[in-house]
């Protein structure tokens, strides 16, 4: 058994001072009284304790990319995450040749569990059933119709699933994926869908925005969009806090409006953790420079967002507790994806980081083992 003393643990939107956690490979309790002497005590010296932070949308970091399909690509992704409080990621795809997709599930699936770093909790579909007219950095040339046969023996490995629902074929998708597997978030993204649309398929089974304001319509008074329907619904959403993405205005107004329902993801690609340059990202060539990544027509491709500076970034511009943010990575995620973790709860897994006022991460805990130290 293992004991984080002296420290300021923030779980689920809550902050405990004045507790010790206790610890093994699961989470034991929070706790006022002295650990047991044969505890092995890690003294927190006035830092901040929380559980480790879950990213549901991250394509790649540490020069890796989750399209590159190869074990070692995912094993530097993982390795690479740690340093950013990063301890569970949903694998995110690409839209690219229907093989490349597959090649990757494959992989994620057969290698994914043996990771040594962050965990690999699922597989999220950004695409290939997309808008072409919002593509984003997604190649258009390989978008196609919502299609259930190619991919259902792969349906119990995804957990997200990034749909336009105005496309054809897309409600009967989407209502049969809801139906039958209750365990895919469906998510509304790089989508042109009216504010009817958008409220219609609801009705059909999504609930979740994919990287709210980005390859979707603008907001506007006389015609509210997706972007309004997302705002008037009780439906969660995710965010890229990287103030390039998002203007750190609409950061306040999502956290005023959406406030418990906002998610804070990274969208990364290969090149997170990295110097800037050259890479490419589903097969298109991008630049990283400033923090900013661009296709080379000027399209943001991705990011380079480290999870603790979206933390960061949003404790900083909204009117968010430093516990609040906290839970936009932690327990918010965990309870969209139905996983025990993003918590520190009795029986849930210890993945645990300990952190400074400027959210620089000093260590990360993964099943209660040591993983990062700075």
């Amino acid at each position: 058994m293992k004991a984080i003393i002296n420290g300021t643990i923030i779980d689920n939107g809550k902050v405990w001072t004045g507790y010790h956690l206790l610890f093994n490979e699961k989470i034991a309790t929070l706790s006022q009284k002295d650990p047991p002497k044969e505890c092995e005590i890690i003294d927190a010296e006035g830092l901040y304790v929380s559980a480790g932070f879950v990213d549901v949308h991250i394509h790649g970091s540490g020069g890796a990319d989750v399209m590159d399909a190869t074990p070692e690509a995912l094993e530097t992704i993982s390795q690479s995450l740690l340093k950013t409080g990063t301890t569970s990621f949903v694998a995110t795809t690409m839209t690219m040749r229907q093989e490349d997709i597959l090649r990757a599930l494959d992989t994620v699936i057969m290698y994914g569990g043996k990771v040594t770093g962050a965990k690999i909790k699922g597989i999220h579909l950004e695409g290939p059933f997309i808008n072409p007219l919002k593509c984003g950095a997604q190649d258009p040339k390989y978008i196609q119709q919502a299609g259930f046969e190619w991919i259902e023996p792969y349906l119990p490995h995804i957990r997200v699933i990034t749909i336009a629902p105005e496309m054809l074929g897309a409600e009967e998708f989407i209502r049969k994926i809801s139906q039958s597997y209750p365990h895919i978030i469906l998510s509304i993204g790089h989508s042109e869908a009216n504010y009817e649309q958008t409220m219609q398929s609801f009705e059909w089974g999504i609930s979740h925005a994919t990287h709210l304001f980005n390859a979707m319509p603008p907001w506007h008074h006389r015609k509210p969009g997706l972007i309004g329907a997302v705002f008037e619904s009780d439906v969660t959403a995710d965010i890229i806090a990287d103030l390039i993405h998002t203007h750190p205005t609409a950061l306040r107004i999502v956290e005023k409006i959406k406030k418990d329902r906002m998610i804070l993801i990274t969208d990364a690609m290969r090149a997170g953790c990295m110097k800037s340059g050259h890479y490419d990202l589903g097969g298109q060539k991008v630049t990283v420079a400033d923090g900013r990544t661009t296709l080379d027509n000027g399209v943001l491709a991705g990011s380079v967002l480290k999870f603790n500076d979206a933390v960061k970034n949003f404790y900083t511009h909204t009117d968010a507790t430093l516990a609040e943010a906290i839970a936009a990575v932690t327990t918010l995620p965990a309870k969209r994806l139905g996983l025990p973790i993003g918590e520190l709860r009795a029986g849930y897994d210890a993945d645990i980081v300990i952190f400074d006022e400027a959210i620089a991460i000093e260590k990360v805990y993964i099943n209660g083992c040591l993983k990062y130290q700075r």
